[in-house]
């Protein structure tokens, strides 16, 4: 086995090797909206204990959480839970055994996208008005 000739090909498969197909990035999508739904709920649960604790720390933190970044991190956190909500009955579909083909694949990662920008920005009105 040692002496097969390799030539120039790398010893394993990387992502600089493949060209990333468009279920990939939307698969790679998925789980970083994973982690950072995460990261955003550590985030809600340290404003929880803030208000808690002391009403001094609990302004400080909710300052920071409804700040100009702040909202911005929480808005872009609404959309990751809608992406990845949209994503699981995707991959819920998938389980069915139906969508695989080419086309209805593509179709259900654009229904995926904008689905989830529909809902974020539905959410929101809810929200605020």
């Amino acid at each position: 086995m040692a002496d097969v000739n390799r030539g120039n090909r790398p010893l394993s498969p990387h992502l600089t090797v493949f060209d990333q197909s468009y279920t990939g990035t939307l698969s790679i999508l998925h789980r970083i909206t994973g982690i950072g739904l995460s990261l955003a709920t550590i985030l809600v649960v340290w404003w929880f204990l803030a208000a808690a604790t002391d009403a001094a720390y609990f302004a400080f933190v909710d300052g920071l959480i409804t700040s100009w970044l702040g909202g911005l991190v929480m808005i872009v956190s609404l959309w990751a839970l809608w992406y990845h909500f949209c994503t699981g009955i995707r991959h819920l579909w998938w389980d069915t055994g139906r969508g695989f083909g080419l086309e209805e694949v593509r179709k259900s990662g654009m229904i995926v996208l904008g689905g989830s920008g529909v809902l974020t920005v539905l959410t929101l009105i809810a929200a605020f008005s």
